[in-house]
């Protein structure tokens, strides 16, 4: 199989566009969006309905005075690159004190978190919340991956995304100058970290990185260890001549633009994590069907030699989006714990909650990549 090329050119009228390709199944994990496996397992989990926001009920705009603690999520609009402006959700914290603060940039895919934010940041008790939604995301949309509209694949690539989201940070910052200070974690779901390095110098009081459901590496060497697990090194070769060759930026081939493409081909992430002067913390799923195990080992192995603190967990049976439909467990709300405890000693280290674990750990080896 080999990937299906749809040329559409940018300034096309959404009327005027023909249907998009999907992704083909061979490379469906690039096109697959953390965010709905999320959903996914969230209704795996037996999660009361009370506890998920309606997803036709329309989140209120944030107030001038930010937001208030004990409330729920609210819309807030953040100005994004070139007068463009983006969509975010905030909440206060739940339970005093107000220990810290969490920035999270959400994985791929034009869904919104509004319908699962209550839900998925439940455990962060102590913190102020803030999710920047990529523009022209609506955070309470339900888009499955496949569906987004073509104005929205025609724009979607890490350089924009970066660009909008650093202006967000930047404007965050700006709001907050007269209150007190608190350190802030930043949260990459899925494609969300690999935004992390560079956004980290705009966040103040930055504290640590943490990554779910990210390798750390490189997003093409992750590709390229996920097409050997599933034997679809063909397709892929055959993507990277198409990024490699003149086709313009618009041209989408499965179920992304090659603008995409060619900045997922040629994005760093390995080195700036390794030489970011922050703590990181990582959590993965065993059962990650989009990121395979020896990625993460590889990333871990290189981490080690990191001068800042490192650590990584590993939760048996989880999936990409740290799911565990068949015991009913929700391992994000294990990190959120992790970060809980963080708080009450930040002095202690973002990685000092995992030393305290007693489970061994058994990380798969790096030598095989099948």
């Amino acid at each position: 199989m080999r990937p299906t090329v749809h040329q559409q050119p940018l300034g096309a009228p959404a009327s005027e566009a023909p249907a998009l390709s999907k992704a083909s199944p061979a490379l469906a994990f690039f096109a697959s969006a953390a965010l709905t496996l999320v959903l996914a397992g969230c209704a795996a989990s037996h999660v009361p309905q009370s506890a998920i926001a309606a997803p036709t009920d329309p989140l209120p705009p944030a107030t001038a005075q930010g937001p208030a603690p004990g409330a729920a999520f609210v819309r807030q609009t953040l100005p994004g690159a070139g007068g463009a402006t983006l969509q975010a959700l905030q909440r206060g914290e739940r339970t005093a004190p107000l220990r810290y603060r969490v920035i999270v940039i959400p994985g791929s895919g034009c869904a919104g978190m509004g319908p699962i934010a209550e839900r998925y940041f439940a455990g962060l008790l102590h913190a102020q919340v803030l999710v920047l939604h990529k523009p022209g995301v609506d955070p309470g949309a339900h888009t499955a991956p496949a569906d987004c509209p073509h104005r929205f694949v025609s724009r979607d690539r890490h350089s924009t995304w970066l660009a909008h989201a650093r202006a967000a940070l930047r404007a965050d910052a700006l709001q907050r100058q007269g209150q007190p200070a608190l350190p802030q974690l930043l949260v990459g779901i899925s494609e969300g970290a690999e935004l992390l390095p560079a956004l980290a110098p705009e966040v103040p009081q930055l504290a640590g990185l943490v990554l779910i459901g990210s390798s750390g590496l490189d997003p093409q060497e992750a590709g390229a260890l996920q097409a050997r697990r599933l034997g679809v090194q063909g397709d892929w070769a055959a993507l990277g001549q198409i990024v490699a060759g003149s086709p313009h930026d618009s041209v989408v081939v499965q179920g992304r633009s090659l603008g995409y493409w060619r900045d997922l081909w040629n994005w760093p992430l390995t080195l700036p994590l390794l030489h970011a002067p922050w703590p990181l913390l990582q959590v993965w799923g065993s059962d990650d069907a989009l990121v395979p195990a020896v990625a993460y080992t590889r990333f871990a192995e290189l981490a080690a030699l990191r001068t800042a603190p490192y650590c990584t967990r590993r939760i048996d049976g989880a999936d990409h989006g740290l799911q565990r439909a068949a015991a009913g467990m929700d391992g994000v709300q294990q990190v959120w714990a992790w970060t809980e405890q963080w708080a009450r000693q930040p002095a202690a280290g973002l990685c000092a909650p995992l030393r305290l674990l007693r489970e061994p750990q058994q990380a798969p080896s790096a030598a095989g990549t099948s």
